[in-house]
């Protein structure tokens, strides 16, 4: 244990975490009895999570300043809960094209972001002749390989920095995003098969099979890609089952290092779609799977809540978050239109009550890049990070750049 932590003593009065309590790894095992705690522990739980975080990640809690750049809306898959996804008849335009993509981008640098989020459906050219026809016209064959080219659009021409969330991704897919993208995501969402069986969320979603969506992380981590993945909670899947996933997850940290951040998402209803009587997630339900990772996870890697899904947003600090994730001063949460982002203003006053620093970052956490890391990022995606960030890896001028002016 680092000299001069002082443990928390609610973590040694949970027996399955002896092991926390003296710096050491908690064991699968140990990860499976989280689930026979009675609600009289729970705060004993979250108690040893915060203690866990505090003792890796300290006093700052996280956010990234960022504009969400919807390429494009079209899907392969249908999934219970979405309402992002579009046919053709739907959208007004089948793809943004480099200009609408660079007037946000732009837009959003002016505001002080500094990640270009963005969001696509999977692979909509195989279900879609007339996406196939859009690309093939601008001389792309792909959805994948246009997002390659705007993200290259967005990194040369604007200070901003690419993090793409396409979906499942080949080698190949992933290596041509590398030199732009400081870090790339998908969720999980989680590894039951269950959930794609007939009447699951995701039984017309053949790109949420968890082996497919497993295997593009395991392709992240062998091209050294810092990676963003978490997931959703409540919608079918079990406690035991959100306890595989998290193991899932960190048996792949564990062979290299490449997941930077884990988002506990809660499912919140829509009107419109098979699962719009399911009831959302409840806080208490967050509140758990979110210490329970912290507990899994350890207190290295960061773990997010979006703020934007939660009204008392601030108490999973209490469950060992530090970081709220991309918040937008600009754009709306395409995935979750009806929730808007908190001010950032707002969102430094709870932090700061909690007893926290808000400090923005890069879509890339320092630890990849700063303070002599050896991960091995392309040279001028390098350079790019460290010519935006302080002395720490963080964004310059600190969270008053954003406070004073929004």
């Amino acid at each position: 244990m680092p000299p001069g932590i002082t443990v928390n003593p609610t973590i040694s009065r949970l027996p399955s975490l002896d092991r926390v309590a003296s710096g050491s790894a908690l064991s699968d095992e140990g990860a499976f009895t989280l689930l026979d705690l009675d609600s009289e522990h729970e705060t004993d739980l979250c108690a040893a999570a915060s203690e866990l975080r505090d003792r890796g990640r300290g006093r700052t809690i996280t956010f990234s300043p960022k504009v969400f750049i919807p390429l494009t809306r079209m899907c392969r898959d249908f999934c219970g809960y979405c309402t992002f996804r579009q046919s053709p008849d739907e959208t007004d335009g089948l793809y943004l094209t480099i200009d609408q993509v660079l007037s946000v981008a732009r837009a959003g640098q002016r505001l002080g972001c500094t990640e270009a989020l963005f969001t696509l459906g999977e692979r909509p050219e195989q279900r879609y002749p007339e996406a196939a026809e859009w690309l093939s016209g601008r001389g792309y064959r792909t959805t994948h390989e246009y997002l390659a080219h705007m993200c290259g659009a967005v990194f040369e021409e604007t200070d901003l920095l690419p993090h793409g969330n396409p979906g499942t991704m080949s080698r190949r897919e992933l290596e041509a995003l590398q030199p732009t993208n400081p870090s790339i995501g998908i969720m999980l969402e989680s590894s039951s098969p269950r959930l794609y069986e007939p009447g699951g969320p995701h039984e017309f979603a053949p790109s949420k099979r968890p082996r497919v969506r497993l295997r593009t992380m395991e392709l992240a981590g062998e091209l050294g890609i810092p990676f963003t993945t978490g997931i959703l909670i409540g919608i079918g899947e079990t406690r035991r089952e959100r306890v595989e996933s998290l193991l899932d997850i960190r048996r792949l940290h564990q062979r290299f290092g490449h997941i930077q951040e884990v988002i506990i998402q809660n499912f919140r209803a829509k009107a419109d779609t098979p699962m719009a009587d399911t009831p959302d997630a409840a806080p208490d339900e967050l509140m758990w799977t979110t210490a329970v990772a912290r507990l899994i996870l350890g207190e290295r890697v960061n773990i997010q809540v979006p703020p934007n899904l939660s009204e008392d947003y601030e108490r999973y600090i209490n469950a060992g978050i530090n970081d709220w994730g991309g918040v937008s001063p600009l754009t709306i949460d395409y995935v979750n239109p009806e929730a808007p982002w908190p001010q950032l203003a707002e969102l430094e006053r709870r932090t700061r009550e909690a007893g926290y620093e808000l400090r923005p970052r890069l879509p890339v956490y320092p630890e990849y890049f700063a303070d002599g890391s050896q991960w091995p990022l392309p040279s001028p995606l390098k350079e790019k990070l460290v010519r935006l960030t302080d002395e720490s890896g963080y964004v310059k001028g600190g969270i008053r750049r954003y406070v004073h002016s929004n």
